[in-house]
């Protein structure tokens, strides 16, 4: 008896697991002669690594340790159509370059301000069509990057907000929650950043070229330029945030990441300057209007392009000499308060159709007096309430 009861106690696990499967291996014969079940210990050793692997599998998808992007591989194969990983290297390429893209955008917009333009010899305010052009087809293709980029937004996935327990969390790779999360919080940001207003606005004046269209140009430019600039700055902001959360930082090097901000800068001070030769337009045309109602003449003849209107050639007559004597900015004392518009207008910018030399002139202007922004937005008040 004693020797069996040995050989059961020492019996080895590889003849457990081949007679498991009799029934005289699931029970075995006790010392005092009875018959009495038996555990099979590898199969309950098997078990409970299967469970325990189970179980740590399991902590790790809630936890977010890797799991996420294993199913997202694998969904990924299985799906009809491309799923961005929002850390996909092409896709964090594409953002740091959609971020210039979008400076770039904001820095094209400025460009139609200095379209309104001073026909000293006919002492009339015009629209330059080469500008026109040349700003038109540079916004259209900074427009078509913005419809590539909210292509790419319903094809990149994200991170579910209710696995951001520890680390990384599981994708969303469903295209209809992609589309749904998309259309909810930023569509309408990038819709309204590529409406094609100015172009339709510059289209319709090339189109119809009157002289009547000047004023109305020039209005509708101004504040279709303000309203987008919301929307396209409004974009730049949680790029940037995202980019910085998903790549860690925007500039790989401190070279970069200094001209990137001087770029920031720049930026500022043309917007600035643009501003300035805007104003300094109006300005100056609100003088024009002035001196042109109290010599009795209609407003319309300080638009190029109205020559055919009746009474036009008398105002002709004495254009010159109304307008020198009410509206001249030069001497200290002028006839008229022009302000910090005074410069452009005695430095002959804003009759001159060379635009290197304009655009680098309120560039400089901007980067004087970018401290002073709160003066020239004083200003600008006042002209839209007038």
């Amino acid at each position: 008896m004693f020797k069996f009861g040995s050989k059961s106690r020492f019996r080895r696990l590889d003849d457990l697991d081949s007679r498991s499967s009799s029934p005289s291996s699931s029970a075995a014969r006790g010392f005092d002669g009875l018959i009495h079940p038996t555990a099979n210990p590898a199969k309950s050793f098997k078990k409970g690594i299967k469970k325990g692997s189970e179980r740590l599998k399991s902590i790790g998808r809630t936890l977010g340790f890797g799991g996420s992007f294993a199913i997202f591989a694998e969904d990924l194969k299985v799906s009809e159509k491309k799923i961005f990983d929002p850390q996909d290297k092409f896709l964090l390429t594409w953002n740091k370059f959609f971020v210039v893209s979008c400076i770039f955008a904001v820095s094209v917009d400025p460009l139609f301000f200095y379209l309104p333009v001073f026909d000293q010899s006919d002492a009339c305010l015009g629209i330059d069509q080469h500008l026109a052009i040349i700003a038109t087809t540079l916004r259209t293709i900074v427009d078509l990057f913005y419809l590539i980029h909210m292509a790419l937004q319903f094809r990149t996935a994200y991170i579910a907000p209710s696995s951001r327990v520890f680390g990384r969390g599981e994708l969303v790779i469903n295209p209809a929650q992609i589309a749904k999360r998309y259309l909810r919080w930023y569509f309408i940001i990038d819709f309204l950043s590529v409406l094609p207003l100015p172009q339709i606005v510059i289209w319709r004046f090339l189109h119809r070229s009157r002289g009547s269209d000047v004023l109305s140009t020039k209005q509708a430019l101004f504040f279709m330029v303000l309203l987008q600039y919301i929307p396209r700055f409004a974009r730049i902001v949680p790029l940037t945030l995202e980019l910085k959360r998903t790549a860690g930082v925007i500039a790989e090097t401190a070279w970069a990441g200094a001209a990137y901000y001087l770029l920031l800068y720049m930026l500022a001070s043309h917007i600035v300057g643009a501003f300035w030769y805007l104003l300094s337009i109006e300005r100056n045309i609100t003088c024009w209007q002035e001196a042109c109602e109290k010599s009795g003449h209609n407003t319309s003849f300080l638009y190029c392009g109205n020559n055919h209107m009746p009474g036009y050639n008398s105002w002709s007559n004495i254009s010159s000499s109304v307008l020198t004597e009410n509206c001249s900015p030069d001497g200290d004392n002028p006839p008229f308060d022009f302000g910090i518009f005074k410069q452009a207008l005695t430095s002959g910018i804003v009759s001159s159709k060379k635009f290197v030399l304009k655009y680098c002139y309120c560039l400089w202007w901007g980067l004087q007096n970018l401290r002073y922004v709160h003066e020239l937005v004083r200003w600008e008040v006042r002209l839209i309430n007038k």
